[in-house]
């Protein structure tokens, strides 16, 4: 399950799995690849070291930081809460009611994932400019955002055993205090995983505040690096946000420690909950969350599509775009899966403190804003890879950094479901660690691995931020024509572009879809 992975466990030996210790080589690799990825991390806080403290003192004084702050914490705050409630409300009305076209609404409901927040963001604008600031920027993270919820609830009830709600039934307890008391603290790890999920991704988002002119820390820092060039003012602010990130993380942590409840698996499918005299208003609330957080982006796309606009700007080719989107995005996936697949057998197979904290130190660089991965991996490139610098390698590392929570995610989900008591019997018939990793383990492992590349591939070809800062001199993808475009207000023609970029980022979700990732 995508969100109890992301989060990760307590450091307790799953049954079943030989308490053998670590390889020395798993180990070592582990910790080089979570040093790696938290290379930026600490180029941030070496930097923001560099700053005077009577000068980071008048830099958190300012006055517009408080507003930055109450922006980014309230919005985060709202967010979250809003796609928990909806992403639960969702997936108890497919999995557990009687609702009509539970099928097609376990699709609509996770489509919303193709299509990147800024893209949806100039939708709305686009059609309403009225959508703008605290309340437009809630309206549209919310919409783009409760699938992460919506996804590991759905999973989790999915798999949860009847039987618990059966008990409660038979005790006399009504359909409300069955929710309340049986189904909602059987979800509570899979809600507060997607919240997690939710919160990183507001904390770095930038382009879609930015369409929707909205301050937050991320625009903030944005502004510092492209504007102002003051890399070190801005990297105290980065700093800020980073500490965020870890009250995150370790609030998540521990509200997760507490809940101790980890769901089981059923045995037969629950026998839906029947909606009577709600279903038609039941039915009419899934209606406008589809039509609101997928029919907009999609209409508005069509509708400047088909009324195209004049532009002053060079045209560009959208074959080419996306051509270099494609390749972009999968040679980001092919790395990021591959690095991924060590730190999710440490995590799993050999379970200790160490472990647990390489893997959730992984994720901290979610925290990190596009433009901070970008300008520090820049700045590594410029004093100690000269060669690299404008190169695709660099915006390929980039790509990597910030999407490797979700390769990991996906593979640690997947190797949870390998039985480990297979491997223990390859390693009893006299197997090496590394043979048994290569003729069980990962034949096992296929399809995880093939959906962790499609998650990476789907965020990398629509990566604006670090994209703008890393590509080589006359490299565009779809994200940034797109960005080149809206920017100057010429909606029609980059129509195009968010309409490949949909289209694209629509076949992955609708296969991971598919092939059950959620049912992970």
């Amino acid at each position: 399950m995508a969100a109890r992975s992301l989060a990760g466990r307590r450091p307790v030996r799953a049954r079943g799995v030989a308490h053998r210790p670590a390889p020395a080589a798993l180990t070592i690799s582990v910790v080089a690849i979570t040093a790696i990825l938290l290379l930026p991390v600490a180029a941030v806080v070496l930097q923001a070291l560099t700053v005077s403290p009577r000068r980071a003192a008048h830099l958190l004084a300012l006055p517009l930081v408080p507003t930055l702050l109450t922006n980014t914490v309230t919005l985060t705050l709202g967010v979250t809460v809003a796609c928990a409630v909806v992403g639960v409300a969702a997936a108890w009305l497919v999995e557990r009611t009687d609702i009509p076209a539970r099928r097609l609404l376990a699709v609509l409901l996770v489509l919303p994932l193709a299509i990147p927040e800024f893209v949806a963001g100039s939708s709305w604008v686009s059609l309403l400019p009225s959508v703008q600031g605290f309340g437009g920027a809630w309206l549209v993270m919310t919409l783009s955002l409760y699938p992460w919820v919506y996804l590991p609830v759905a999973a989790t009830l999915r798999r949860s055993d009847p039987a618990l709600d059966d008990v409660a039934r038979s005790l006399g307890a009504g359909p409300v205090r069955r929710f309340l008391r049986v189904t909602l603290p059987s979800v509570r790890t899979a809600v507060l995983g997607g919240m997690l999920v939710v919160g990183l991704y507001l904390l770095a988002e930038y382009g879609t505040f930015a369409v929707l002119r909205f301050r937050t820390f991320a625009t903030a820092i944005f502004t510092q690096y492209s504007l102002g060039f003051d890399a070190a003012s801005a990297s105290v602010l980065t700093l800020v946000l980073c500490l965020m990130g870890v009250m995150l993380l370790a609030g998540e942590y521990a509200l997760r420690g507490r809940s101790g409840h980890p769901g089981t698996r059923a045995a037969l499918p629950a026998a839906p909950v029947r909606l009577g005299r709600a279903a038609p208003l039941a039915v009419l609330a899934m209606a406008v969350l589809v039509v609101l957080a997928l029919g907009v982006p999609v209409g508005s796309i069509a509708y400047w599509m088909i009324r195209g606009s004049s532009t002053t700007l060079p045209s560009g080719s959208v074959f080419a775009a996306t051509a270099e989107s494609l390749l972009l995005g999968a040679g980001a996936a092919v790395v990021a899966t591959l690095l991924a697949l060590p730190v999710a057998l440490l995590s799993l197979r050999h379970p200790s403190r160490l472990a647990h904290t390489l893997e959730r130190g992984a994720y901290l660089v979610r925290a990190l804003p596009g433009v901070a991965v970008g300008l520090t991996i820049a700045a590594f490139a410029i004093h100690h890879l000269r060669p690299l610098y404008q190169g695709t390698a660099l915006l390929e590392a980039g790509y990597v950094v910030l999407f490797f929570p979700l390769a990991l995610i996906a593979v640690r989900a997947a190797l949870a479901r390998v039985p480990p008591e297979l491997e223990d019997a390859a390693r009893s018939l006299g197997e090496t660690w590394l043979g048994t990793l290569r003729r069980v383990t990962v034949p096992l492992l296929l399809p995880g691995l093939g959906a962790a590349a499609a998650l990476v591939s789907l965020s990398a070809t629509t990566e604006l931020t670090a994209t703008l800062l890393l590509r080589p001199t006359g490299v565009e993808t779809l994200a940034t024509r797109f960005w080149l475009y809206t920017s100057n207000l010429a909606y029609g023609a980059a129509a195009p572009y968010a309409a490949v970029m949909v289209v694209t980022s629509a076949v992955p979700v609708f296969l991971l879809t598919r092939l059950g990732l959620a049912r992970s």
